[in-house]
């Protein structure tokens, strides 16, 4: 399977989702999070055109001549959604399209939150390392231990993992 960026959040965010989604388990169908998330993409992006293109393994949110923008719901993994952007500009720059990133973040009953990212050559090393980490851990037979952190029950594998 070809990295992309749902797989390098979830690795950030939990190895064994990673996993289990690279392995065909998706149970992200399922989760209100993610429907509250994808509808808050069709409502935000509806008639923008530079919003929604797909290269390759990607689907960008929003892309403009200054900024490829990734929102988000909650900034309650903002490392992992990091990495996901960091990866789409990553993945832009190999075509000769370079980019700052930016990430939004839209809460219910707070501020919108940004921010900015900019790829150098210390990031892209880190990120190479982590698709290395990322295909080895899918080519592995066995499926990750769990890990147990707060936010996994809000996770659409919850129910996998615990009951």
């Amino acid at each position: 399977m070809k990295v992309n960026g749902t797989l390098i959040n979830y690795y950030i965010h939990c190895p064994r989702q990673c996993y289990l989604h690279a392995h065909r388990l998706n149970l992200e169908n399922n989760s209100e999070d993610v429907k509250v998330g994808k509808a808050l993409h069709e409502s935000k992006y509806m008639n923008d055109d530079n919003a929604e293109i797909s290269i390759e393994n990607i689907r960008l949110d929003k892309l403009t001549k200054e900024y490829l923008t990734e929102t988000k719901k909650s900034d309650a993994d903002v490392e992992a959604s990091r990495w996901q952007l960091i990866f789409y500009l990553y993945t832009l720059k190999k075509k000769g399209i370079e980019r700052k990133g930016k990430l939004e973040f839209f809460q219910k009953n707070k501020e919108k939150k940004i921010v900015i990212i900019e790829l150098d050559s210390q990031i892209e090393n880190e990120l190479l390392m982590k698709i290395n980490e990322i295909k080895n851990l899918l080519n592995n037979e066995k499926v990750p231990d769990i890990i147990e952190m707060r936010h996994c029950k809000k996770c659409a594998y919850y129910e996998y993992c615990y009951i």
